[in-house]
């Protein structure tokens, strides 16, 4: 893992310091609210429904076990005894008051954490596949990147104050688990040459984004060298900072001037102003790449066979866990090691949400079974990216203990959730208690994994922080004379044959949506041509017709 260096030590004190006299000035009536709000939303604090949220930092979703234990203790001492992972890979915190978001900065400074730059109109924490570094397909470590980037980025003088806030992922495996191509831009590791056996380096992916107007981004350059990085993002960067819309706050995203201009006539524009300082100051250094790549070594791997007699034994003995293994332990690239997801989606549970025992929990069995390593995941999950095939049991009754063993993992169960009405101010309708109510519909694990891989995504309103635009089943919330409804879309996809999902047809009332989806799965297992034939795949042989025709039949 990166360490934090003087200067990150150094600006992140400073920034706290100097917020803690800002809240005092604020508390002291000092300051208006008018006034306080661009300095709270500079380290990551938004007003909401019911009180302050604080949004922190998790860079490229990596965490140590250190961390974690600070973020249930600050969960513990600070909020209401949980967190709530994002779709950023960050953590949210629903109910500090104010006083002691200061101490909470603080807190978050010992442990080489922070909430810079998870707000405002500047570039945002940057995300990276959750499989990082031990991918068993991964041409090389992403996070390696996203750290320079992050470096890079970090109060940049000329990107502070963006037409609107800008998101990067970078992902370094064929099957992109980042959603690159549904960010502001997307970096798809890749090597050169016509057959793929060249330097590696980077498709370059811009103007993609979900909310009003989501789009998949568009490919401006096929091959980037590392070198390059940096110079080719200010470039890309100095274009949208000087031609992006500040008049209208539903059009300043990139990706609708990419779309204005054409894709073609902004990599031109690019191009051109790369010209300028593709072999300026910006170059990545060889002796820096070195540096930055030691803190993501690989770890010292034990020599383990490539089977576990022991794992197999045991998956044989206990049906449950060979179904949590099925679902929620990957390939590992190390013979002998897996890769462990945990789900925060349990039965009738807040996607996202952990307590502070659960985080604690997690903490202890990664120091115990990761290497004390940790990993969240854009979809509301974590990862232990170190496990031993032989501590696979232990590790998962483990986690039974904590009701952190679901074995739901890319099933309809896993849903990506945004906190919708209950929480934000922006919201139309609730989805939490939607997401909850299909959790018990579909609690039977034994049917999701019959229904085999299926992916629901619900937003509250048409900023898509629940990704729906890109849900196999996705479900917008909306506002129809102050009543609640949902807007049902089919077929969306987010990895890398990303697609945005069909409208079905009219809205369904709060007390109609689960019965909609329910209606969607058994017209789904109706029309599939076999077990095997996955929903995405059914829905590209028969379209939508099938699925409108029963869900409006009784209308």
């Amino acid at each position: 893992m990166y360490r934090y260096d003087e200067f990150d030590e150094t600006l992140v004190r400073e920034r706290v310091a100097q917020f803690r006299g800002q809240v005092v000035r604020r508390l002291a009536g000092d300051m208006t609210e008018d006034q306080f709000k661009p300095l709270r939303l500079m380290n990551g604090l938004y007003l909401q429904l019911h009180a302050y949220m604080l949004r922190v930092a998790i860079p490229y979703g990596t965490l140590s076990s250190r961390q974690m234990h600070r973020l249930a203790d600050i969960a513990r001492r600070y909020d209401k005894d949980y967190g709530h992972f994002t779709t950023r890979q960050n953590i949210q915190y629903n109910w500090p008051k104010l006083e002691d978001v200061p101490a909470i900065l603080s807190d978050l400074a010992d442990v080489e954490m922070h909430a810079i730059q998870t707000s405002g109109n500047c570039i945002r924490n940057v995300t990276a596949d959750q499989y990082a570094g031990v991918a068993a397909e991964e041409l090389e470590d992403p996070r390696i990147y996203a750290e320079i980037i992050r470096q890079w980025s970090t109060f940049h003088p000329e990107f502070t104050f963006l037409p609107r806030k800008f998101k990067i992922a970078v992902t370094g495996s064929p099957h992109d688990r980042a959603a690159v191509r549904l960010h502001d831009i997307g970096l798809h590791m890749r090597r050169s040459g016509n057959n793929g056996s060249g330097e590696v380096g980077f498709e370059v992916i811009v103007g993609g984004g979900q909310g009003r107007t989501p789009v998949i981004g568009k490919t401006i350059r096929s091959f980037l060298p590392k070198r390059h990085l940096l110079s080719y993002l200010e470039a890309i960067l100095r274009v949208y900072n000087q031609l992006g819309r500040r008049d209208n706050l539903y059009k300043a995203r990139i990706k609708i001037l990419v779309n204005s201009v054409g894709p073609e006539e902004f990599a031109r524009l690019v191009e051109e102003e790369w010209a300028h300082i593709k072999d300026g100051a910006l170059g990545l250094p060889a002796e820096e790449l070195a540096r930055i790549t030691d803190y993501f070594a690989p770890p010292a791997y034990e020599s383990l066979p490539r089977v576990t007699p022991a794992f197999e034994a045991k998956r044989l003995e206990d049906p449950a866990f060979a179904r949590w293994v099925r679902t929620n332990v990957a390939a590992h690239k190390e013979p002998g090691y897996a890769i462990a997801n945990i789900s925060l989606k349990p039965e009738g549970g807040i996607p996202g949400d952990a307590t502070a025992d659960q985080m604690d929990g997690v903490a202890d069995l990664a120091e115990r079974y990761s290497l004390s390593e940790i990993r969240v995941t854009h979809e509301q999950n974590l990862v232990l990216p170190y496990a031993r095939q032989s501590d696979l049991y232990a590790l998962w009754q483990g986690l039974e203990a904590f009701d952190l063993a679901s074995a739901n993992l890319g099933l309809l169960g896993d849903m990506i959730t945004c906190p919708g009405l209950d929480y934000c101010n922006l919201a139309n309708a609730r989805s939490i208690p939607i997401a909850q109510e299909i959790s018990r519909r579909y609690a039977d694990l034994n049917r999701q994994h019959e229904i085999g891989e299926l992916k629901i995504k619900i937003s509250g309103c048409i900023n898509a922080c629940g990704h729906h635009h890109v849900g196999h089943i996705g479900i917008l919330g909306v506002d129809k004379r102050g009543e609640e409804f949902y807007q049902v879309t089919l077929g969306g996809n987010a990895d890398e044959n990303a697609a945005l999902g069909d409208i079905v047809g009219p809205s369904f009332a709060y007390d109609e949506v689960v019965g909609a989806v329910e209606t969607i799965v058994d017209t789904y297992l109706a029309v599939r041509e076999s077990p095997d034939e996955a929903f995405l795949a059914t829905y590209a042989r028969v379209g939508l017709q099938p699925f409108k025709e029963k869900l409006y039949a009784a209308h």
